[in-house]
């Protein structure tokens, strides 16, 4: 080697490794200020200096260093669970994170058909609760009723789950077993129900003649199906000279669009459905805008402890608008607005935006809303297959 070449390396080298290092230990300075630095979007935070963002990434790596069982680390599964973890610190059992499997397994339920024991199930007094058993499902057919406390799925104890979580695991392929522990107030201990699970096609209406003017129409679920389904069949119902029933009792609800659509069969174009108050933007006022066949109506409202969501909406919209009487139970009381954002790798944040009040301003949400004619369904009514709700709703809508 020449000793020009050896003395340009001699000098080279050491400024190459310099320039090296600095850059390296640049990048490193400058990404640990990045993590630590709140994102720009991120507007909240009473003191951004109590935030450091590196904490993560570093019990992430402690996590892969130390945990025993390497083949249990899977970094996808950390991936979501560290976004699920986020978005349930807001500690909101209707605000939730899913991943891209979960979110497919829900747009199946609300086209109206899955694969599970065929039961709607919500949060209430921070128990696991069966809002409704669907018709001929096996969950109705193993004996689960409305109002029904789920305290174990299989060996999961459901204390600390969502109603996603709680509704995955009770989901699953048609044909396998899953055990639900149940608490129901007349039960002296919980009791162990075991169910298999089968194709769900979640039922959405029914129309049935009572008597010569007298009609009943049963919706089980306001799902995207409802209003096709029901333009092809209200020809079933005289447009002149009928009266109404309108059982809600166990719909657990389901879309706001479409329950707010159908009430435009039974208001006036322009009268009030809900209205929805939140903190994303002014109060939002929902109005009917028609058809209004049976605007004029005689009619009477059926509801219970199963009637949620979107069929409190109805039931309310119709008692303010129009002073129709509402007959059953006092409502479930779950009156918050939920929407469903994409995002970008096949996932979806549920997130609730605001409340839904009455027409008159009533609050739904964990108050529900009492019937103008209380009954409630005896044990001994299930026995004998007498629905004292119904005889109650034909005398009243006879004598209108």
């Amino acid at each position: 080697m020449n000793k020009k070449l050896t003395a340009f390396l001699i000098f080279f080298i050491p400024i190459f490794t310099f320039s090296f290092l600095s850059f390296i230990f640049g990048f490193y300075i400058g990404n640990q200020e990045l993590i630590k630095t709140r994102p720009s979007f991120i507007t909240n935070f009473d003191n951004e200096k109590n935030i450091d963002f590196s904490v993560f990434w570093e019990t992430w790596r402690k996590l892969e260093e130390y945990f025993i069982d390497k083949e249990k680390i899977d970094n996808k599964k950390l991936y979501y669970g560290a976004i699920k973890g986020l978005v349930e610190a807001v500690n909101d059992p209707y605000t939730e994170f899913f991943d891209p499997t979960t979110t497919k397994e829900l747009r199946e339920e609300i086209a109206g058909k899955y694969q599970g024991v065929g039961m709607e199930i919500g949060i209430k007094n921070n128990v696991i609760t069966v809002i409704t058993p669907f018709p001929n499902s096996p969950a109705e057919k193993a004996g689960i009723k409305t109002g029904d406390q789920i305290l174990k799925i299989d060996d999961t104890w459901t204390k600390n789950l969502s109603v996603e979580e709680a509704a995955r695991k009770i989901r699953g392929e048609k044909g396998t077993k899953v055990t639900l522990l149940i608490y129901r107030d007349n039960f002296q201990n919980p009791k162990e129900f075991a169910l298999i699970r089968d194709e769900i096609k979640i039922p959405t209406f029914e129309i049935k003649k009572i008597e010569e003017n007298i009609y009943l129409i049963k919706v089980y679920q306001f799902n995207e199906i409802l209003l096709e389904e029901f333009s092809k069949n209200i020809n079933q119902l005289p447009k002149n000279n009928i009266k109404l029933i309108l059982d809600l009792r166990n719909n657990p609800g389901g879309l706001l669009d479409i329950a707010k659509d159908f009430a435009g069969y039974f208001l006036k174009r322009g009268e009030i459905v809900t209205i929805e108050s939140g903190n994303l933007t002014e109060e939002k006022v929902l109005r009917s805008s028609g058809p209004g066949i049976f605007s004029e109506t005689k009619m009477v409202v059926l509801v219970n402890n199963g009637s949620a969501s979107a069929s409190e909406i109805l039931a309310g919209a119709l008692r303010d608008n129009r002073k129709i009487i509402l007959i059953g139970e006092k409502t479930f009381g779950k009156g918050s607005v939920q929407t469903q954002l994409p995002l970008s790798d096949g996932s979806s944040l549920k997130v609730t935006i605001a409340n839904w009040l009455t027409p008159n301003r009533e609050l739904i949400d964990k108050k529900g809303i009492e019937p103008d004619i209380k009954i409630e369904i005896t044990d001994e009514d299930y026995k004998k297959e007498r629905d004292p709700q119904l005889e109650k709703a034909i005398e009243v809508v006879k004598g209108l």
